[in-house]
């Protein structure tokens, strides 16, 4: 008997010492050299697809909670780039963007839904233009882990997608031309996909 309660007080006692075993928010940090933030819109008959290079950005990730993950990130519209300069500068005119008075283009998240194992609608404020409407993602948590590479530590990274269609003119983009024969020169809906890669924040 006084073996069994040995025991089991050991038994406890070694529970009490063990680290929680419960998944804590991890606060991720975008890393803009291998993430990219892009839209396709059509152009005619087929679609022009641009990127955007400066991005910023925190993502906050909780496996054990959905409704503590938050997003909060910002572009900025300069950095603009659909392989054609003339039409890059064009976008950054009050036709588009009009980056002189809104140097930036941000997305804050405002609510989580998990809709299936590592994927989630993600809701949101999107500020485009100076405008911000509630959008919703379609987003996936592609995993996380310690990188080691030829034995050396290079610390934790995550990667994450998400996509969704907006509706330009929803944030006073209006520009467009018509066509002689017919239809326009630009399509009003554009679909942002993200493709984010970030490493672990320092807590």
């Amino acid at each position: 008997m006084k073996l069994v309660l040995r025991s089991l007080l050991v038994i406890v006692a070694l529970a009490a010492a063990a680290p929680s075993a419960e998944a804590a928010p991890v606060t991720w940090k975008v890393d803009s050299t291998h993430t990219e933030v892009s839209f396709q819109v059509r152009h005619f008959f087929s679609k022009v697809r641009g990127v955007f290079h400066a991005v910023e950005g925190t993502i906050v990730y909780d496996e054990s909670d959905f409704a503590l993950i938050k997003v909060d990130a910002v572009v900025k519209v300069a950095s603009v780039d659909t392989g054609n300069e003339r039409r890059d500068g064009h976008l950054q005119t009050p036709d588009f963007f009009d980056a002189e008075k809104n140097p930036t283009l941000s997305f804050k998240s405002t609510a989580v839904k998990p809709v299936a194992k590592d994927k989630f609608k993600i809701t949101g404020d999107l500020t485009m233009r100076g405008v911000t409407k509630q959008v919703t993602f379609d987003a996936q948590f592609l995993g996380a882990g310690d990188i080691v590479i030829d034995g050396k530590a290079r610390g934790s990274k995550a990667g994450f997608a998400a996509t969704t269609t907006v509706n330009r003119k929803d944030f006073g983009i209006n520009w467009n031309k018509t066509l002689d024969n017919g239809g326009t020169v630009l399509e009003d809906s554009v679909t942002i996909v993200l493709n984010i890669e970030a490493d672990k924040a320092q807590q």
